[in-house]
């Protein structure tokens, strides 16, 4: 397992369950250095001291707040520490709502919480056998990294899970990309949904979900290592003529998805595993403005 983030207790109500954060996610990515061109030498970083004109330590660096006429005001660590926050060292429970209430766009990285000995075992297990049995998941208040956050606790497995939870104003509202209306035709949604419905997957397994970027660079990476010639693209796929029917271009998306999934072209649409049938399509007379009364308009994922 991964080392510690974070020391202390989870807190709700007078109970107090000492606990242990650990990463939850791991990052693959690979990563560059910077290279002077001409030799490939490393360029680093280097901490430089303005006033006194030289390169210095990390142990020499501390934290300060720049004031808008250009003061420095110092802040120590000891100072952050010592914050009047009861959640400096608690993740302090303050709410618990349905899942389906939490905007995906304000859920962070996750985390694991362990218990610190068996002494917690037990109190952190009625929590977690708790939240599954209510079907909540909780609010936190907790501080970390010099600053106080929002945090939800939610079972995955045998284990509760901390994910960092933005504050409200950390949204930006959508207001600007909203489209503009337009005439849509129910025939063509009808033909979405049916796309959707071809493309449904019971889970997120499978060789489309895998990081072919990241795999294609370490090729990329051994075959320079080994003096290689690196793999080349693939040559393009030929592609049909480009589709200028909205209609035309789902019709022809559904048939390539049920192919995908092995369902012949004369499969009828009920024998489909995950395709319930279709309504018959209709003259396209009776389109409709989005946002008029009757109307349909995409609202967002809960």
């Amino acid at each position: 397992m991964p080392a510690s983030i974070f020391n202390g207790a989870i807190s709700f109500g007078l109970v107090s369950v000492p606990i242990t954060v650990l990463s939850a996610t791991e990052d693959h990515s690979v990563r560059f250095r910077r290279i002077h061109t001409a030799d490939n030498a490393l360029v680093r970083n280097r901490y430089w001291c303005e006033r006194e004109d030289r390169e210095v330590t990390f142990g020499e660096i501390g934290r300060g707040y720049e004031l808008p006429d250009g003061r420095v005001i110092p802040v120590t660590d000891e100072e952050l520490r010592a914050l009047p926050l009861p959640t400096a060292r608690a993740i302090e429970l303050i709410a618990f709502i349905p899942a389906a209430a939490v905007d995906p766009l304000r859920i962070g990285a996750g985390y694991y919480l362990q218990p610190q000995g068996t002494v917690a075992a037990k109190p952190y297990l009625v929590l977690r056998r708790a939240l599954e049995r209510a079907s909540r998941v909780a609010v936190a208040r907790f501080a970390w990294h010099g600053r106080e956050r929002l945090g939800l606790l939610r079972v995955r497995g045998d284990v509760i899970a901390l994910h960092g939870l933005l504050w409200p104003d950390e949204i930006r509202d959508p207001a600007a990309v909203v489209p503009p209306p337009v005439d849509l035709d129910e025939d063509e949604i009808d033909e979405a949904v049916a796309l959707i419905d071809a493309m449904t997957r019971d889970d997120l397994t499978g060789p489309e979900f895998t990081d072919g970027y990241t795999e294609a660079l370490h090729a990329v990476i051994e075959a320079k290592q080994e003096d290689r010639q690196p793999p080349q693209a693939p040559e393009p796929t030929a592609r049909p003529g480009q589709l200028v029917d909205l209609m035309a271009a789902l019709q022809e998306s559904v048939s390539k998805a049920r192919a995908a999934r092995g369902e012949t072209p004369g499969t009828d649409a009920t024998e489909a595993p995950a395709t319930p049938a279709k309504k018959a399509l209709s003259p396209k007379a009776s389109s409709r403005t989005a946002g008029r009364p009757g109307g349909r308009r995409g609202t967002p994922a809960r």
